[in-house]
């Protein structure tokens, strides 16, 4: 045997994996456990929402159902801007009030004459649906689809089961001409005084799920998606993917209970978000955006609580999304970007206090994904677990993110950060959290130190953990110190409100 071959035969045998000693397993998922769309929904982070129609131009919020059908006549609309301003702000789907409580419906549908069929948009021969399909499969965006349930102009609203007939006519039509559908947005919106209506939830439910399998239902009571419990975009502190549903009711549901999900549930229902960029869910030419300092603190309070964000971003009467609205964007996306895409816990060296097997190291935490992440030891603690990261300098930080691999169950139940002291050489407390989720971003005054400790305090079975951020956030008011300076670039909104001041 040639020296060569012995060569390569002990390399070989270097890169093989020793029969000796085989992989240790991964840990057993603990219940419950989402579905593939519901990981998929909770990997894009933010949605888009689009609230248009006639309100766009009467100015109202609520419509009465009554508004002539010739008052829809967007000229220039353009449903690739929106997609193209959606996909360059980092939104991973758009969702469209394809029927608001006004009943009017933005595709030409056949059971009923108030759409935009009857409107002059388009001559007629208009179909908003079809062209946001067709722009955001082109830029590959997901597509979701709000169809109200209550009707303020169809005259069968009131009466049970010709309703239903006629809510779930259209809500196939919807599902069946326009290819994927990635979210079905339902609520239990309905004025006071309005007449009784039983709405075939479950049946509704099942006919969705027929017709787009891979579509999430969003609900105030899921059955994949829960409404967060308010309209500011704010989660609670505490923020469980696990929920009870027979506990919540659509239209009747315990905004607390919603916020904080259920440490003990038994279903997977994570939360989403829901705000709007502005004052009103549709446009008003006297309203102005939010300011971008303002979606960064709800990017913390919805995203870094383990929900996704929201933002409903209204097209205005021409059929476009406002530049306003569309700079605000852009400065939000450019200001995340700044602050997430610089990680410094890669610049340092990751241990823990024990590890399950060589695959399952503190290294892990350090990839995006969920596909690796950290275990310790089984069975060898009941709290206490530990992830250290060591730097060669100091380093300033003032954010602290932490990701579970969810796709194993939600298991985290309280955590908190240490720091090494850089005079005294002690360990002090930083910050404390309660659940994790896929994603915990928590902020806390700036500080300085080249010793960190993650300790997880107590957990519903061993914690497993995807990912450790430690971020520098310049911008954010509860990242502050005395001596830094905020140089937001500031938004139309607030340029206005410095000229009033100055008149």
């Amino acid at each position: 045997m040639s020296l060569l071959t012995l060569l390569l035969f002990f390399l070989s045998s270097l890169l093989s994996p020793s029969k000796s000693s085989p992989l240790k397993p991964h840990p057993l998922p603990l219940p419950p456990l989402p579905s593939s769309q519901q990981l998929q929904w909770q990997l894009g982070s933010m949605s888009m929402f689009l609230h248009f129609g006639p309100n766009t131009f009467t100015d109202s919020e609520w419509g009465t159902g009554k508004a002539d059908p010739s008052v829809f006549n967007p000229t220039r609309l353009d449903a690739s801007q929106w997609v193209r301003t959606a996909k360059s702000s980092g939104f991973s789907r758009v969702i469209l009030t394809a029927k608001h409580h006004d009943g009017f419906c933005l595709w030409p549908t056949a059971y009923t004459d108030y759409s935009v069929r009857s409107s002059p948009w388009r001559n007629g021969t208009g179909d908003v649906v079809a062209e946001l399909a067709s722009a955001a499969a082109a830029e590959g965006i997901g597509l979701g689809l709000y169809l109200s349930p209550w009707d303020r102009h169809d005259g069968s609203y009131g009466k049970t089961v010709e309703y239903n007939e006629f809510y779930l006519s259209q809500m196939t039509e919807l599902l069946t001409k326009y290819g994927d559908i990635k979210e079905v947005w339902l609520d239990g919106a309905k004025g006071e005084g309005e007449k009784d209506m039983e709405y075939y939830f479950n049946t509704w439910f099942s006919l969705i799920h027929q017709l787009q399998p891979g579509a999430v239902i969003f609900s105030d009571a899921g059955p994949d998606v829960r409404w967060i419990g308010d309209e500011a975009g704010v989660a609670g502190s505490t923020c469980w993917s696990l929920f009870n549903r027979t506990d919540a009711k659509i239209g009747d549901t315990d905004p607390l209970y919603s916020q904080e999900g259920d440490g003990f549930g038994q279903d997977w229902v994570p939360a989403e978000c829901d705000v709007s960029i502005r004052p009103g869910w549709f446009w008003h030419a006297l309203e102005s955006p939010k300011p971008v300092a303002k979606l960064l603190e709800i990017y913390y309070d919805s995203v870094g609580r383990n929900c996704l964000f929201l933002l409903n971003v209204p097209p205005n009467s021409s059929g476009l999304i406002s530049e306003q609205d569309v700079k605000v964007l852009k400065e939000f996306h450019e200001l995340k970007k700044s602050i997430f895409d610089n990680n410094l816990a890669r610049k340092g060296f990751v241990n823990s206090s024990s590890v399950r097997g060589s695959e399952f190291g503190a290294e892990n935490v350090l990839e995006e994904g969920l596909d690796k992440y950290w275990a310790p030891e089984e069975k060898k603690q009941k709290r206490g677990w530990e992830l250290y990261l060591e730097f060669r300098d100091p380093v300033s930080f003032n954010v602290l993110e932490v990701g579970e691999p969810i796709q194993m169950g939600q298991r985290v139940a309280s955590f908190r950060l240490e720091m090494r002291n850089v005079k005294s050489g002690e360990w002090e407390r930083v910050v404390s959290g309660t659940t994790v989720g896929f994603k915990r971003l928590l902020r806390f005054p700036r500080c300085q130190s080249r010793s960190l400790k993650l300790v997880v305090e107590k957990a519903r079975a061993d914690p497993l953990i995807s990912y450790v951020g430690v971020y520098m956030d310049k911008f954010s008011d509860k990242g502050r110190d005395s001596s830094s300076k905020i140089t937001v670039t500031r938004t139309l909104q607030e340029e206005i409100v410095m000229n009033d001041s100055k008149k």
